[in-house]
């Protein structure tokens, strides 16, 4: 038996010298249980896991098997075990792997769809599920793929949406009486403690915490929120006004470089003036690791802004929209964004027919 620091107790079995097999709980197995399961183990390891892994439900497969891979080879591994719970925890985990059928998948697409979640999520929740049941299949814990027959459904385009001069304004102004608030609070909460002689809370300088520089930051770099959340110091060269995007974080998984305008650095400048750190990340989250999301800030923030219909993701849209607008050729824009192909920024070329319509102007000739 092994028992972990947090108090869990398990039963394990040593079937070579440097390989064991995790009997169970012991809060579900008895000590006899426990004994003549490891008597099977020693008969036939690899029969014992085979039939192990047919039993086990998702929950447990991903616990045990699917996570400690997808944490090792996965950047996404957070978010995609998050958005795995969330989308199948209450219907699916409970279930054995091979209880988990293509119908009863099409009904949970159905209901999903029907209480108003967008097809592209839906889609993406269930590529998730997919990459999972795959290594299912793979590692010999199910014998069939349910979601191998299942189509993705057909997405509607979305027009590319960004902030018009009027709503980045007040997403400005928002961010402005936000971090008033916040700093008017933390001087409340430090007088309070300065009469008891407690611990004062930090200093945020301008900002009322991470959420005014990571947005504009957003808007001025175009940096993908998870970039963003995961940037260090080590990154940021604020003497050459350049950052580094590593590779083992972009989505492309090539390492980008890029340039920071005269308010980015203004942004980082001021930010790294009232840092705890700099030697780790940025924006440091909870126990200084890397923020999942802003959900809560975000949305409050787009309410008192009175801005509708806009993720933060759309920053990056909003960067790469004004960029084009302001004479900016598409191929720079696409080695900004971290682009490989050049079609992933067409759509933005909309957007530059009056700067090209000039353009044109310009080598008019003089007569007939």
């Amino acid at each position: 038996m092994r028992i972990e620091t947090s108090g869990t107790m398990t039963y394990w079995v040593q079937v070579a010298r440097s390989k064991r097999v995790r009997l169970g709980n012991a809060k579900v197995l008895t000590l006899g249980q426990a004994e003549d399961t490891a008597r099977r183990v020693l008969v036939d390891p690899v029969a014992y896991e085979k039939e192990k892994h047919k039993a086990a439900s998702l929950e447990d497969f991903i616990d045990e098997h699917y996570k400690p891979w997808a944490t090792a080879h996965r950047k996404t591994a957070t978010a995609t075990l998050a958005r795995l719970k969330a989308s199948f925890g209450k219907k699916f985990y409970g279930q054995r792997l091979n209880e988990i059928t293509l119908p009863a998948l099409e009904r949970w697409r159905t209901d999903r769809i029907n209480s108003g979640t967008s097809t592209a999520t839906v889609n993406r929740d269930l590529v998730a599920l997919s990459a999972v049941l795959t290594k299912a299949v793979e590692w010999n814990a199910l014998d069939e793929h349910p979601l191998r027959k299942l189509k993705p459904l057909k997405v509607t385009s979305k027009v590319v949406r960004f902030l018009s001069a009027d709503e980045e304004t007040r997403l400005r102004q928002a961010l402005t009486r936000r971090d008033d608030a916040l700093r008017q609070r933390r001087e409340n909460g430090n007088a309070w403690r300065a009469e008891r002689n407690l611990p004062l809370m930090p200093e945020r300088g301008i900002y009322g915490d991470h959420l005014t520089p990571m947005t504009l930051l957003s808007i001025n770099t175009g940096l993908r929120q998870g970039e963003v959340f995961t940037l260090r110091w080590a990154d940021v060269d604020l003497d050459r006004r350049l950052l580094t995007v590593r590779a083992e974080v972009a989505k492309s998984g090539k390492l980008r470089i890029v340039n920071l305008n005269s308010e980015a650095l203004r942004v980082l400048t001021t930010w790294k003036e009232c840092a705890e750190s700099t030697a780790g990340l940025v924006f440091p989250g909870p126990n200084r690791k890397p923020f999942v999301d802003v959900k809560k800030a975000w949305a409050t923030l787009l309410k008192d802004a009175e801005i509708e219909d806009f993720r933060w993701h759309d920053l990056r849209h909003h960067f790469a929209s004004k960029f084009v607008m302001t004479g900016g050729d598409l191929n720079t824009l696409r080695e900004l964004l971290g682009h490989a192909d050049i079609k992933m920024v067409l759509r933005y070329a909309h957007l530059s027919s009056e700067h090209k319509a000039t353009a044109i102007e310009r080598i008019a000739g003089g007569g007939a």
